[in-house]
């Protein structure tokens, strides 16, 4: 049912099972999911996980950095019927988008699945609550210096689709 997005009524002959199970088991699923991982992967990071972060990415000479980021665009093979017009992307297929960003020891502290419509990484950026912080004021202080600058905000590894915000640094701009 999550793999697919079908209704309990679509898996009932292939599960073998009522709808009422069905759903109680993908309930108790999702929930033993959570509980599982919670504590160390579906939260965002700690102070204490940013300085880790922030100390890694100092080690390889990125001082400042938070991250990767970046979408991916997932073909949605089984979208459903009623979604198809608001998940169709320029070429015609059904797909999704999800934004990731990543540290350096492949942790994915932040992910988003862009709305229906938003079939470009700029208008899921615009959706994500990633920089929520940011905008209410609230962000955590990073201070480092890079050319006898010293900046006060941490930054993201972006590719070129990405605006000029101080936060992207686009790291190859001809790779």
């Amino acid at each position: 049912m999550l793999a697919y997005g079908a209704s309990a009524d679509q898996v009932d002959e292939i599960a073998r099972m009522g709808k009422s199970t069905a759903l109680e088991s993908l309930v108790r699923f999702c929930d033993a999911v959570e509980t599982l991982y919670t504590r160390d992967y579906l939260r965002r990071p700690t102070p204490r996980d940013l300085q880790r972060l922030l100390q890694k990415a100092e080690q390889r000479g990125f001082p400042g950095m938070i991250g990767s980021i970046d979408c991916m665009h997932w073909q949605w093979k089984n979208c459903p019927t009623a979604w198809q017009g608001e998940y169709g992307n320029r070429k015609g297929q059904k797909s999704i988008i999800l934004e990731a960003v990543a540290g350096f020891d492949t942790w994915v502290w932040q992910t988003f699945f862009g709305v229906a419509g938003s079939q470009n990484d700029l208008n899921v950026l615009g959706q994500s609550p990633l920089f929520n912080d940011v905008l209410r004021g609230e962000a955590l202080k990073i201070t480092y210096e890079v050319n006898n600058t010293v900046y006060q905000t941490g930054y993201y590894l972006a590719d070129g689709i990405y605006p000029r915000w101080t936060t992207f640094v686009k790291s190859l701009p001809h790779p």
